[in-house]
């Protein structure tokens, strides 16, 4: 992603911020769409992963609709212009103020997560005199062998309809006048790398789709969200997911009818790899045991390592290595470095969590060197707080 022009156009700009790389988000968003295409399938942008303005504008305009899981998301995604035939409403938790937003904005479908859910959409809904359209997710109870913290498919998580309660719904909606059964509604969790999970996903969904058409229910939508990984390691190598071999997966293994449409909610796989935050080294602190690079940028700007201990990979792209990165002639006249020194990167937070990386093999850093954690433009920029009073995360953008 980067090189001595690039790195030289940050000079001047005050750190930290996030830096995006349009054209390659351009990229993996054509290509999702691309293999999408092949199968007929339709593509959700899950606003939870990243909100920033020129990344919906991409989204948008390659075509994809809109996944939210607030009535916040909702309006953003009404007042950026997406069509509102392709915007989704999901959330376990949604208000009676959410819900009559979308409603007043016809959107295509909730994705419902409890009976007494169902039970006030139709209520808010009569009240409007409209047709809310619903599609009833349910938790399949697979596992996405994924951090706990974004495993959402087990039944004992707080996302979803289980199994044991369908009969329930099945009364519900036969009773509510007010709602339109749409279809059914899958996720099982984040960054899944395994697409065996993809399979036994599959597995579910046709099971639960016959549970509905045996009694009478046809499901029009299959939509079985999102969750694939990408490659946090190796953000070059691997910049965008094989989105090929993903949606073979659901052709080859989900009953899919002449009349049903499958839908995914994907976030994380089109904008994770577009955007790096990058950081200033304020201080080294050399000890005995440990030396630590704290750099302007913390867990107010990326809080992913601290809530899930996620890694980033960090590069200090002020010292990259002649055939390890940057070669040593160029604008920025760098400097070969042969020897490297082992450091924890942390924030200036004060909360001992605030780390980024233990152990971290770099060049020996400086004060002033940039440091760039990759990866992070998925759940960065939208995770961001003003603890400790932080100012709010400035952008930079390849185009500029």
């Amino acid at each position: 992603m980067f090189d001595e022009r690039i790195v030289a156009s940050f000079d001047d700009k005050e750190t930290p911020f996030y830096y995006y790389d349009l054209k390659l988000l351009n990229q993996t968003l054509k290509e999702c769409r691309s293999a999408a295409e092949g199968h007929k399938f339709h593509i959700h942008f899950a606003l939870k992963a990243n909100f920033n303005q020129k990344v919906l504008a991409a989204v948008k305009a390659n075509g994809f609709g809109a996944d939210c899981v607030s009535g916040g998301e909702v309006k953003k995604a009404v007042e950026v212009g997406f069509d509102k035939k392709q915007i989704v409403f999901a959330g376990v938790g949604k208000s009676d103020a959410e819900i009559n937003f979308a409603l007043d904005n016809d959107i295509f479908a909730f994705n419902v997560e409890s009976v007494q859910e169902l039970e006030v959409i139709d209520q808010l809904a009569t009240a409007k005199n409209k047709k809310a359209s619903v599609a009833i997710r349910i938790n399949p109870n697979v596992d996405a062998h994924t951090h706990h913290y974004i495993t959402t498919g087990l039944d004992e998580n707080k996302f979803g309809i289980n199994s044991w309660d369908l009969p329930l719904v099945y009364d519900t909606l036969k009773s509510c006048r007010n709602l339109e059964f749409l279809g059914i509604h899958f996720h099982v969790g984040s960054q899944i790398l395994d697409l065996n999970v993809f399979k036994s996903l599959c597995i579910k969904v046709n099971e639960m789709q016959q549970w509905f058409e045996e009694r009478g229910m046809p499901v029009k939508v299959l939509n079985v969200g999102g969750g694939l990984g990408v490659d946090y390691q190796n953000p070059d190598e691997n910049a965008i997911p094989d989105f090929k071999s993903y949606f073979q997966i659901f052709a080859d293994f989900l009953n899919i009818k002449p009349h049903q449409e499958v839908h995914f909610e994907l976030g994380r796989a089109l904008v994770a790899q577009c955007s790096s935050l990058i950081s200033k080294v304020l201080y080294i602190k050399n000890g005995i045991k440990k030396n630590f690079v704290i750099i302007d940028a913390g867990m107010t700007e990326l809080m992913r390592p601290a809530l899930y201990q996620a890694y980033h990979k960090i590069e200090n792209v002020s010292r990259m290595v002649e055939g390890k990165g940057f070669k040593a002639e160029g604008e920025l006249n760098l400097i070969p470095h042969t020897s490297y020194l082992s450091y924890d990167v942390v924030g200036p937070i004060c909360e001992s969590s605030d780390c980024f990386g233990k152990g971290v093999e770099m060049p020996e850093t400086k004060r002033g060197d940039l440091i760039a954690l990759r990866t992070a433009g998925a759940y960065g920029e939208v995770m961001a707080s003003a603890y400790n009073l932080r100012p709010a995360i400035k952008h930079v953008y390849s185009e500029e």
